[in-house]
């Protein structure tokens, strides 16, 4: 019934994912340095990979280069146009170590970006070159969130595919540590407020300036420790909060201002694919009939 969806939950999930994320903040704040600027802060996110996550190819002057968060093998690799790999082993290592070591595998290669090191889109302000408090690493548990990751990556990308209109990538945006993909209807969107913890507003601003319908996979932290599928909508339209949506466990979350499917609902589902897509496309039909979009303009005949 689980086969493929591995367990998630286990007893130091939240220490490792914690060091995870803020490693994943390194390697990605190296892709900011090196990209050109693109709508909706496109050239930030990292990709999933066969074995993680990774950056696409990055370019520092004539050099082009890869970086990938191995959670099979458990590795940092650099890979450059030359053929060169690069690696060390991940393991127990504090957010400094890693930021260290990364940086010095970065500069054999010949790149040194210049990235602001503060931890975003966390309360706590950590500096990610001096943070020796977070230094866990359970390789079972990062092999199965890797599993996790190539599962929800291919029924996001499935998803995706049904839409006509302007649509994100399917990327794991390192801030909130969650994978996601974006429908756009064509409108612009009221502004952001902003606020989110350590992040300029002006971030949100780009990110949401027209109006989303946007769904993803997210892991959970210590106030919310527990995996799930989201959906929301910006802006959120009347009625979207009482909408029906399916599967049954799916519920609108006041506090995040979202639907949730918890991971453990589509664990024990004999379907587990089919729950994903049914929570999925309800969510996003509750926004645009709610928000009125051009749904035929849209969306792939029969399709939604």
């Amino acid at each position: 019934m689980t086969d493929g969806w591995p367990e998630l939950g286990t007893a130091r999930w939240l220490d490792t994912a914690t060091t995870l994320h803020l490693w994943s903040q390194v390697v990605g704040k190296t892709r900011l340095a090196l990209e050109p600027s693109m709508n909706h802060w496109w050239q930030v996110p990292l990709y999933v990979s066969a074995r993680g996550l990774a950056t696409p190819v990055l370019y520092d002057g004539d050099q082009a280069f890869d970086i990938e968060l191995d959670l099979v093998l458990h590795a940092l690799r650099v890979r450059d146009g030359t053929g060169r790999e690069l690696s060390f082993p991940l393991g127990e290592m504090t957010v400094a170590a890693f930021y260290r070591k990364t940086m010095e595998t970065l500069a054999s290669i010949g790149v040194v970006p210049d990235i602001w090191p503060r931890a975003v889109e966390i309360p706590t302000i950590i500096d990610l070159d001096r943070d020796v408090e977070h230094h866990s690493y359970d390789p079972v548990w990062a092999r199965s969130f890797a599993t996790a990751l190539r599962r929800a990556d291919a029924a996001l990308k499935g998803f995706r595919g049904r839409f006509l209109g302007k649509a994100s990538p399917v990327h794991f945006f390192w801030g909130g540590f969650d994978l996601a993909t974006t429908r756009f209807s064509g409108r612009t969107a009221p502004k952001h407020p902003g606020g989110i913890p350590n992040c300029a507003d002006r971030v949100m601003v780009e990110a949401y300036s027209h109006e989303v319908s946007s769904a993803g996979f997210w892991l959970g932290n210590a106030e919310s420790p527990h995996a799930a599928f989201y959906a929301y909508a910006y802006p959120e339209p009347a009625g979207f909060a009482e909408a029906t949506v399916r599967p049954s466990a799916a519920y609108y979350d006041k506090t995040f201002r979202e639907f949730v499917l918890p991971y453990d609902a589509v664990r024990a589902s004999p379907d587990p694919e089919r729950e994903i897509d049914a929570f999925l496309t309800t969510t996003y039909e509750a926004a645009a009939d709610l928000g009125h979009w051009d749904r035929r303009a849209l969306e792939r005949q029969g399709t939604a």
